[in-house]
Protein backbone atom coordinates (compact mmCIF):
# COMPACT_ATOMS: atom_id res chain seq x y z
CA UNK A 1 0.00 0.00 0.00
CA UNK A 2 1.28 3.42 -0.77
CA UNK A 3 1.91 6.21 1.79
CA UNK A 4 -0.19 8.27 0.26
CA UNK A 5 -3.28 5.40 0.14
CA UNK A 6 -2.54 5.01 4.26
CA UNK A 7 -3.00 8.50 4.81
CA UNK A 8 -5.84 8.73 3.25
CA UNK A 9 -7.03 5.88 5.12
CA UNK A 10 -5.93 7.10 8.30
CA UNK A 11 -7.47 10.39 8.12
CA UNK A 12 -10.77 9.09 8.44
CA UNK A 13 -9.52 6.81 11.45
CA UNK A 14 -7.88 9.50 13.32
CA UNK A 15 -11.74 11.67 13.29
CA UNK A 16 -13.31 8.49 14.39
CA UNK A 17 -11.41 8.39 17.79
CA UNK A 18 -11.38 11.82 18.29
CA UNK A 19 -15.32 11.84 17.85
CA UNK A 20 -15.37 8.85 20.03
CA UNK A 21 -13.51 10.70 22.79
CA UNK A 22 -15.30 13.82 22.37
CA UNK A 23 -18.83 11.17 22.82
CA UNK A 24 -16.92 9.99 26.11
CA UNK A 25 -16.54 13.14 27.92
CA UNK A 26 -20.33 14.07 26.76
CA UNK A 27 -21.12 10.74 28.00
CA UNK A 28 -19.20 11.40 31.39
CA UNK A 29 -20.89 14.63 31.64
CA UNK A 30 -24.23 12.76 32.85
CA UNK A 31 -22.28 11.51 36.04
CA UNK A 32 -19.94 14.97 36.47
CA UNK A 33 -18.57 14.94 39.05
CA UNK A 34 -18.41 12.07 40.59
CA UNK A 35 -14.64 12.42 41.71
CA UNK A 36 -12.79 15.20 43.15
CA UNK A 37 -12.21 18.26 40.60
CA UNK A 38 -8.34 20.53 40.65
CA UNK A 39 -8.43 23.89 40.30
CA UNK A 40 -4.64 25.51 39.02
CA UNK A 41 -3.40 28.48 40.18
CA UNK A 42 -0.30 29.12 37.77
CA UNK A 43 1.39 31.39 41.06
CA UNK A 44 2.94 30.20 44.18
CA UNK A 45 0.80 30.32 47.43
CA UNK A 46 0.35 33.21 48.98
CA UNK A 47 -0.37 35.51 46.94
CA UNK A 48 -3.41 37.16 45.12
CA UNK A 49 -4.15 34.52 42.33
CA UNK A 50 -3.68 32.02 45.04
CA UNK A 51 -6.29 33.82 47.45
CA UNK A 52 -8.74 33.90 44.57
CA UNK A 53 -8.36 30.78 43.97
CA UNK A 54 -8.97 29.04 47.32
CA UNK A 55 -11.82 30.86 47.71
CA UNK A 56 -14.13 30.55 44.85
CA UNK A 57 -13.33 26.52 45.03
CA UNK A 58 -14.18 26.10 48.69
CA UNK A 59 -17.68 28.12 47.15
CA UNK A 60 -18.30 26.06 44.11
CA UNK A 61 -16.69 22.58 46.31
CA UNK A 62 -19.95 23.46 48.38
CA UNK A 63 -22.36 23.88 45.79
CA UNK A 64 -21.24 20.90 43.97
CA UNK A 65 -21.04 18.58 46.57
CA UNK A 66 -17.54 17.87 45.35
CA UNK A 67 -14.04 18.21 46.58
CA UNK A 68 -11.76 20.34 45.29
CA UNK A 69 -8.21 20.47 45.14
CA UNK A 70 -6.23 23.97 44.92
CA UNK A 71 -2.99 22.92 43.30
CA UNK A 72 -0.09 25.39 42.69
CA UNK A 73 1.93 25.43 40.01
CA UNK A 74 4.08 28.08 39.26
CA UNK A 75 7.19 28.80 36.72
CA UNK A 76 8.30 29.84 33.24
CA UNK A 77 6.45 33.50 34.57
CA UNK A 78 3.03 32.12 35.18
CA UNK A 79 2.67 30.16 31.95
CA UNK A 80 3.86 26.53 33.07
CA UNK A 81 0.48 25.81 34.96
CA UNK A 82 -1.33 27.75 32.26
CA UNK A 83 -0.33 25.63 30.17
CA UNK A 84 -0.74 22.65 31.95
CA UNK A 85 -4.34 23.41 31.85
CA UNK A 86 -4.29 24.12 28.40
CA UNK A 87 -2.95 20.54 27.72
CA UNK A 88 -5.50 18.63 30.13
CA UNK A 89 -8.12 16.35 28.89
CA UNK A 90 -11.19 18.29 28.55
CA UNK A 91 -13.43 16.65 31.11
CA UNK A 92 -14.29 18.81 33.31
CA UNK A 93 -11.57 18.15 36.39
CA UNK A 94 -9.68 20.73 35.41
CA UNK A 95 -10.12 24.10 35.12
CA UNK A 96 -7.72 27.24 35.70
CA UNK A 97 -8.04 30.40 37.79
CA UNK A 98 -5.47 33.08 36.31
CA UNK A 99 -5.28 36.65 36.37
CA UNK A 100 -5.85 38.71 32.73
CA UNK A 101 -1.82 38.45 32.03
CA UNK A 102 -1.15 35.37 31.89
CA UNK A 103 -4.25 34.50 29.21
CA UNK A 104 -4.79 37.68 26.96
CA UNK A 105 -1.05 38.91 27.08
CA UNK A 106 1.56 36.19 27.58
CA UNK A 107 0.93 34.75 24.66
CA UNK A 108 1.67 37.60 22.78
CA UNK A 109 5.45 38.18 24.57
CA UNK A 110 6.60 34.36 23.95
CA UNK A 111 6.54 31.09 22.02
CA UNK A 112 3.74 29.01 24.15
CA UNK A 113 1.74 26.21 23.17
CA UNK A 114 -1.90 27.79 24.26
CA UNK A 115 -3.09 31.18 23.16
CA UNK A 116 -6.20 32.81 24.65
CA UNK A 117 -8.20 30.27 22.79
CA UNK A 118 -7.42 27.67 23.98
CA UNK A 119 -9.29 28.15 26.84
CA UNK A 120 -13.46 28.62 27.40
CA UNK A 121 -13.62 31.54 29.47
CA UNK A 122 -16.55 30.14 32.16
CA UNK A 123 -16.40 33.43 34.69
CA UNK A 124 -14.80 36.57 35.47
CA UNK A 125 -14.77 36.48 39.30
CA UNK A 126 -12.83 39.25 40.41
CA UNK A 127 -10.75 42.92 39.62
CA UNK A 128 -8.04 44.49 41.11
CA UNK A 129 -8.03 47.81 42.77
CA UNK A 130 -4.84 49.27 41.11
CA UNK A 131 -3.03 51.33 42.80
CA UNK A 132 -0.61 54.73 41.32
CA UNK A 133 1.82 55.07 44.37
CA UNK A 134 5.04 57.31 44.70
CA UNK A 135 7.91 57.33 47.29
CA UNK A 136 7.71 59.18 50.19
CA UNK A 137 9.49 62.06 49.26
CA UNK A 138 8.62 62.53 45.84
CA UNK A 139 7.60 66.27 44.19
CA UNK A 140 4.29 65.33 43.51
CA UNK A 141 0.85 64.36 45.92
CA UNK A 142 -1.47 63.10 42.79
CA UNK A 143 -1.49 61.70 39.48
CA UNK A 144 -2.26 65.61 37.61
CA UNK A 145 0.90 66.56 39.74
CA UNK A 146 3.28 63.64 38.55
CA UNK A 147 2.02 64.24 34.91
CA UNK A 148 2.93 67.76 35.26
CA UNK A 149 6.37 67.10 36.71
CA UNK A 150 7.40 63.85 34.21
CA UNK A 151 6.55 66.68 31.20
CA UNK A 152 8.50 69.15 32.67
CA UNK A 153 11.37 66.23 32.98
CA UNK A 154 11.18 64.17 30.58
CA UNK A 155 13.10 61.01 31.16
CA UNK A 156 14.16 62.29 34.49
CA UNK A 157 11.76 59.78 36.66
CA UNK A 158 11.05 55.79 36.77
CA UNK A 159 8.48 53.56 37.49
CA UNK A 160 8.99 49.61 38.49
CA UNK A 161 7.06 46.65 37.95
CA UNK A 162 7.24 43.07 38.17
CA UNK A 163 8.40 42.61 35.21
CA UNK A 164 8.64 43.68 31.33
CA UNK A 165 5.30 42.81 29.35
CA UNK A 166 3.15 42.39 32.61
CA UNK A 167 0.15 44.11 33.55
CA UNK A 168 1.84 46.82 35.74
CA UNK A 169 4.15 47.75 33.30
CA UNK A 170 1.72 47.86 30.00
CA UNK A 171 -0.37 49.81 32.37
CA UNK A 172 2.26 52.47 32.67
CA UNK A 173 3.21 52.32 29.31
CA UNK A 174 -0.44 52.92 28.20
CA UNK A 175 -0.99 56.36 31.38
CA UNK A 176 2.29 57.66 29.56
CA UNK A 177 1.11 57.24 26.33
CA UNK A 178 -2.07 58.74 26.94
CA UNK A 179 -1.02 61.47 28.98
CA UNK A 180 1.98 62.47 26.51
CA UNK A 181 5.14 61.80 29.16
CA UNK A 182 8.33 59.94 28.96
CA UNK A 183 8.92 57.57 32.17
CA UNK A 184 12.03 55.11 32.47
CA UNK A 185 10.62 51.56 32.89
CA UNK A 186 12.71 49.39 35.54
CA UNK A 187 11.42 45.80 35.59
CA UNK A 188 11.73 43.39 38.50
CA UNK A 189 11.51 39.89 38.99
CA UNK A 190 8.43 40.25 41.68
CA UNK A 191 6.40 43.27 42.85
CA UNK A 192 8.19 42.80 46.24
CA UNK A 193 11.66 43.84 45.08
CA UNK A 194 10.15 46.92 43.69
CA UNK A 195 8.17 48.24 46.47
CA UNK A 196 11.19 47.47 48.48
CA UNK A 197 13.42 49.81 45.82
CA UNK A 198 10.81 52.80 45.93
CA UNK A 199 10.46 52.29 49.93
CA UNK A 200 14.52 52.76 49.40
CA UNK A 201 13.58 55.95 47.26
CA UNK A 202 15.34 54.03 44.31
CA UNK A 203 12.22 53.86 42.05
CA UNK A 204 9.50 57.27 42.00
CA UNK A 205 6.26 55.71 40.78
CA UNK A 206 4.74 52.06 40.66
CA UNK A 207 1.24 51.35 38.54
CA UNK A 208 0.48 48.08 41.49
CA UNK A 209 -1.85 47.30 43.92
CA UNK A 210 0.88 45.91 46.30
CA UNK A 211 1.98 48.70 48.01
CA UNK A 212 -1.44 49.97 49.26
CA UNK A 213 -0.68 48.87 52.96
CA UNK A 214 2.22 51.08 52.56
CA UNK A 215 0.14 54.03 51.41
CA UNK A 216 -2.10 53.17 54.31
CA UNK A 217 0.32 53.42 56.94
CA UNK A 218 2.31 57.13 55.18
CA UNK A 219 5.54 55.19 54.21
CA UNK A 220 4.43 55.69 50.76
CA UNK A 221 2.32 58.16 48.42
CA UNK A 222 -1.11 57.26 46.66
CA UNK A 223 -1.45 59.58 43.78
CA UNK A 224 -4.49 57.72 42.53
CA UNK A 225 -6.85 54.53 42.28
CA UNK A 226 -6.98 53.01 38.81
CA UNK A 227 -9.95 50.99 39.28
CA UNK A 228 -13.09 52.65 38.67
CA UNK A 229 -14.30 52.39 42.01
CA UNK A 230 -11.96 53.33 45.26
CA UNK A 231 -10.29 50.82 47.37
CA UNK A 232 -12.05 51.16 50.74
CA UNK A 233 -8.31 50.41 52.07
CA UNK A 234 -7.70 53.88 50.77
CA UNK A 235 -11.18 55.42 50.50
CA UNK A 236 -9.68 58.78 50.32
CA UNK A 237 -7.44 58.37 47.50
CA UNK A 238 -9.56 59.28 44.02
CA UNK A 239 -9.62 57.38 41.42
CA UNK A 240 -7.66 58.38 37.65
CA UNK A 241 -11.09 59.30 36.55
CA UNK A 242 -12.03 61.32 38.70
CA UNK A 243 -8.97 63.33 38.76
CA UNK A 244 -9.98 63.83 34.96
CA UNK A 245 -7.59 61.10 33.41
CA UNK A 246 -10.33 59.02 30.96
CA UNK A 247 -8.17 55.09 31.22
CA UNK A 248 -9.89 51.70 31.11
CA UNK A 249 -6.54 49.75 32.78
CA UNK A 250 -8.01 47.45 34.97
CA UNK A 251 -6.90 43.73 36.18
CA UNK A 252 -8.91 40.90 36.52
CA UNK A 253 -9.22 36.67 37.58
CA UNK A 254 -10.76 34.59 35.77
CA UNK A 255 -11.99 30.81 36.15
CA UNK A 256 -11.16 29.14 32.55
CA UNK A 257 -11.61 25.51 30.85
CA UNK A 258 -9.82 23.95 28.48
CA UNK A 259 -11.46 23.84 25.17
CA UNK A 260 -14.03 21.60 24.34
CA UNK A 261 -15.27 21.14 28.10
CA UNK A 262 -19.36 20.02 27.87
CA UNK A 263 -21.22 23.05 27.80
CA UNK A 264 -23.57 22.11 30.50
CA UNK A 265 -20.37 21.67 32.50
CA UNK A 266 -19.77 24.88 31.48
CA UNK A 267 -22.97 26.25 32.63
CA UNK A 268 -23.13 24.76 35.96
CA UNK A 269 -19.49 25.85 36.93
CA UNK A 270 -20.75 29.49 35.81
CA UNK A 271 -23.79 28.93 38.47
CA UNK A 272 -21.86 27.82 41.32
CA UNK A 273 -19.25 30.34 40.09
CA UNK A 274 -22.10 33.15 40.08
CA UNK A 275 -23.36 32.26 43.32
CA UNK A 276 -19.91 32.26 45.32
CA UNK A 277 -19.12 35.88 43.89
CA UNK A 278 -22.17 37.39 44.73
CA UNK A 279 -22.16 36.52 48.36
CA UNK A 280 -21.79 39.01 51.33
CA UNK A 281 -18.49 36.39 52.58
CA UNK A 282 -16.58 37.29 50.12
CA UNK A 283 -15.91 40.91 50.50
CA UNK A 284 -13.84 41.12 53.53
CA UNK A 285 -11.47 38.33 52.14
CA UNK A 286 -10.92 39.94 48.74
CA UNK A 287 -10.47 43.70 49.97
CA UNK A 288 -7.83 42.61 51.83
CA UNK A 289 -6.24 41.24 48.92
CA UNK A 290 -6.74 44.38 47.55
CA UNK A 291 -9.81 42.98 45.23
CA UNK A 292 -13.74 43.15 44.69
CA UNK A 293 -16.06 40.67 43.34
CA UNK A 294 -16.45 41.73 39.60
CA UNK A 295 -19.04 38.62 38.14
CA UNK A 296 -19.59 38.09 34.28
CA UNK A 297 -21.02 35.34 32.76
CA UNK A 298 -19.41 33.03 29.87
CA UNK A 299 -20.85 34.58 27.17
CA UNK A 300 -19.71 38.60 28.76
CA UNK A 301 -16.21 37.15 30.23
CA UNK A 302 -15.73 35.33 26.52
CA UNK A 303 -15.85 38.70 24.84
CA UNK A 304 -13.47 40.39 27.27
CA UNK A 305 -10.71 37.98 27.04
CA UNK A 306 -11.16 38.44 22.99
CA UNK A 307 -11.11 42.58 23.70
CA UNK A 308 -7.99 42.55 26.01
CA UNK A 309 -6.14 39.71 23.79
CA UNK A 310 -6.67 41.80 21.10
CA UNK A 311 -6.09 45.49 22.77
CA UNK A 312 -2.60 44.83 24.47
CA UNK A 313 -1.59 42.52 21.32
CA UNK A 314 -1.61 46.07 19.35
CA UNK A 315 -0.05 47.52 22.33
CA UNK A 316 3.03 45.26 22.66
CA UNK A 317 3.31 45.24 18.55
CA UNK A 318 2.99 49.07 18.36
CA UNK A 319 5.48 49.93 21.61
CA UNK A 320 7.80 46.30 20.39
CA UNK A 321 7.18 45.02 23.57
CA UNK A 322 10.16 42.34 24.06
CA UNK A 323 9.81 39.68 27.12
CA UNK A 324 13.09 39.26 29.34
Amino acid sequence: MSLQRRHVLLLPAALFVLNISRAAFAQGAKHWPDKPIRFITPYPPGGSSDIITRIVAQGIAQGLGQSIIVENKPGAGATLGTEYVALAPPDGYTFLVAPMATVTIAPWLKKLRYTSESFIPIAKLSSSYGLVSARKDAPFSNYGEFVAAAKANPGKFTFGSNGVGSVVHLTGVLLHKQTGVDVVHVPYKGAVEAVNDMLGGRIDVMYDPVPAPYVKSGQLKGLATVSPIRNPLLPDLPTLREQGFNTNASSWFGLFAPKDVPDDIVARMAQEARKVMTSEAVKGPLQAASMYADFEDPQTFMKRVQGDAQYFGDVIRKENIKAD
